[in-house]
């Protein structure tokens, strides 16, 4: 019996057929060390064979298949570059095929071999020939007619591996690769879709037998990807919407009231709006889980500490985590503007408070004589115990892994002991495109906020490149001379010593502030803040910042989110085509605060065309929402969130710019099974039940299903 009919999904690709151990580390590097990751590492391409010609019927700059006998084999070293040219013949001519540095071809042909080849035929001095074709030995032309019809896979390749390797043992072992496949949808399933089974889509997908089998196949196969994601967090929503209950926290009309009153303004309609729906969840036994999104500026905090309220004004407690300590120290700063003399306890937890003062700290929150806890990672440690946690305020919920998101959640009991799940409010500023909204955040109601306050200007957004950085010195001095303060961004801390591969060496903030300070603005003062610095040194120039003692603070992204001074109108973005769209959008969000107008300047030169596309996108649009969908277009939805601090699974074939009309349909379908079997105890979908903790190992879904 052939050792391979014995696979198992999780057997060692070392077994098949010609691989052994030491290829088996080769594809390890390409993430591939079982036989359920092999069928799932996908071809980039494909290659189908030109017609067959004969050779008495080829013309230049067509695309043919030829066989024919090797009858004459040179190799000439001499030539620039050098060169092995191999003649063929047919019944009706001959052909040459040269390859260029083709020295390492010299002991694979034979005088009498049967060669098929195929390429763009040119010409040379009268004689027709193939430039570096591709080529197979063949015992008869009916070879070729079986690879014509069959197209032959190019995978994802090393320096140690290449794609023919692959595809060979691919060939080997794909028709027994295939029987640890089983099916995970019923008859009905196929009859509405019109969809291969799952056996039919990956030996198409790597051994198409039609051109038109490759897109069958494909959609299938990108139907199962998302299928599976989504049903993921359709379960843990399901789990958590029917098992585990959270406090219910009304609101009425007295203590509407004296939440609003703590707000020196009137709030917007579209904050009215939100609250409505916030309010509206946290009513319920149910937990809710929101996503609020909205531009830098939008007034998310307000509508923050709106929720905060209210749980406190139902004498429960209340969390809000921050991803740095800069981030939460401003949280923290805003929230006092709005709580001054109230009888509201509050109070900042971060890593650096240690020893008896911590101690204390930490045993008021455990007796619940600190309603609003705001804080860092430092929330997650485990001596951090709430009496009454009936809501965690999450922002920028993209920066922590779903771990962490976990741990936090799991603080909230009742007194008896009885688990009670927080309402959980998740705040970014990251617009994101509702293509991304229905996967990393797909357990999670949206909330947007649209527009921003009244009386906030546009921010103007001018590129300045490097022959017109004069001009731009002198317009800031100009409005810093006003009373006006300005940030300058670098990319890097220190200088480095070696130049990057542009050849470009980028600048430091601690270099470039000394020739700020000295050469270009020596009657202002300016500042340097990075995350390297002391906390306290840190917040003892954040401080002179906001008090005017400091006209330019020179800085690196430490400052890209939480840091608020409304008398900063400029923001100087260095390097600014080394940026990625959503990150010049969260910095040039940090001004603009104030009633004054405000300006962005870009410096940079845009040494790619991508780098000019995003520019120019931030010189037309303020529109966080139009940013993002640029950003994901030019990015491509990989990088624009990696998936793994979501604990979702990479997508290895969908795509979710071009798939969108399949993962709405995924998403529809999952989401309406997770209603009808939100444990997936049914005999039908058990192989659905293995397929999902497989993909998903313990994370995302912890115990949901099991």
């Amino acid at each position: 019996m052939d050792p391979q009919s014995q696979l198992q999904r999780d057997t060692e690709v070392r077994f098949l057929k010609g691989v052994g151990p030491r290829r088996a580390e080769f594809f390890a590097q390409l993430g591939v060390r079982t036989v359920a990751d092999l069928l799932e590492y996908f071809p980039r391409d494909y290659e189908f064979l030109p017609p067959l010609f004969l050779m008495e019927e080829m013309n230049p700059d067509q695309s043919v298949t030829i066989a024919g006998e090797a009858i004459d084999l040179r190799y000439v070293s001499r030539s620039r570059p050098p060169r092995l040219d191999l003649t063929l013949r047919d019944s009706t001519g001959f052909c040459r095929l040269t390859w260029f540095h083709g020295g390492y071809l010299r002991d694979k042909f034979l005088p009498g071999d049967k060669i098929a080849a195929w390429g763009k035929v040119s010409r040379y001095k009268e004689i027709l020939q193939l430039v570096n074709p591709r080529w197979i030995k063949i015992e008869g032309v009916e070879e070729i007619e079986r690879r014509q019809n069959v197209g032959e896979a190019i995978y994802p390749a090393s320096s140690d591996l290449s794609s023919g390797e692959i595809a060979r043992v691919m060939r080997e072992s794909l028709k027994f690769m295939l029987e640890v496949e089983e099916e995970r949808y019923g008859q009905e399933f196929f009859r509405e879709r019109q969809f291969p089974t799952r056996r039919e889509a990956l030996q198409w997908i790597h051994q198409p037998p039609r051109e038109e089998s490759i897109f069958q196949a494909r959609r299938r196969l990108v139907y199962d990807e998302f299928f599976l994601m989504e049903l993921g967090v359709a379960l843990r929503r399901e789990r958590l919407q029917r098992t585990q209950p959270a406090y219910p926290l009304q609101i009425d009309e007295e203590l509407d009231k004296r939440i609003r009153r703590r707000f020196p303004f009137l709030l917007t309609a579209d904050q009215d709006k939100v609250i409505a729906e916030i309010g509206a969840d946290m009513a319920r036994s149910q937990p809710m889980n929101r996503l609020l999104q909205g531009d830098v500026g939008s007034g998310k905090t307000v509508v923050a500490l709106y929720a905060a309220l209210l749980a406190v004004g139902r004498r429960r407690q209340v969390a809000i985590m921050a991803p740095t300590e800069i981030l939460a120290e401003q949280h923290f700063i805003s929230i006092e503007r709005y709580l001054r003399e109230s009888r509201v306890r509050r109070v900042l937890l971060t890593g650096g408070l240690t020893g008896a003062k911590r101690r204390e700290l930490l045993g008021r929150i455990r007796q619940g004589k600190i309603d609003i806890v705001v804080g860092t990672q430092a929330l997650l440690q485990q001596d951090v115990e709430f009496k009454n946690l009936a809501l965690v305020v999450v922002d920028e919920q993209h920066k922590f892994g779903v771990r962490q998101r976990e741990i936090i959640r799991s603080k909230a009991q009742t007194p008896n002991g009885k688990e009670v799940v927080p309402h959980y409010l998740v705040m970014t500023a990251t617009p994101i495109p509702r293509t991304l909204a229905l996967t990393v955040f797909g357990d999670l109601e949206v909330s947007t906020i649209d527009h921003l306050p009244p009386g906030r200007h546009q921010i103007q957004t001018y590129w300045y490149p490097p022959e017109k950085l004069p001009d731009a010195y002198e317009f800031i001095r100009k409005i810093v001379k006003q009373g006006q303060q300005a940030y300058f961004v670098y990319p890097r801390v220190e200088e480095e010593p070696t130049e990057d591969f542009s050849g470009e060496q980028l600048k430091a903030a601690t270099v470039e502030q000394k020739i700020l300070q000295a050469k270009i603005f020596p009657e202002f003062k300016v500042a340097l803040l990075h995350g390297q610095m002391e906390r306290e040194l840190k917040q003892r120039i954040m401080e002179d910042f906001r008090r005017r003692k400091i006209d330019i603070l020179v800085a690196t992204v430490v400052i890209e989110v939480g840091v608020d001074v409304p008398n900063a109108t400029i923001m100087v973005i260095e390097h600014a085509e080394r940026f990625g769209l959503a990150q010049l959008h969260q910095l040039r969000g940090r001004i603009g605060r104030g009633d004054q107008q405000s300006y962005c300047l870009l410096f940079g030169e845009a040494g790619t065309e991508t780098a000019q596309q995003r520019l120019e996108i931030m010189t037309q649009t303020n529109d966080g929402f139009r940013i993002a969908e640029e950003d994901l277009r030019i990015r491509g939805p990989g990088e624009f969130f990696g998936t793994a601090q979501h604990g979702l699974p990479k997508l290895k074939i969908a795509n979710l710019l071009e798939d969108m009309d399949i993962l709405q349909m995924a998403r529809r379908d999952a989401f309406a099974l997770a209603k009808k079997d939100p444990e997936l105890k049914a005999p039908q979908h058990q192989a659905l039940r293995r397929a999902l903790r497989e993909t998903f190992g313990e994370d995302l879904i912890l115990g949901d299903v099991g």
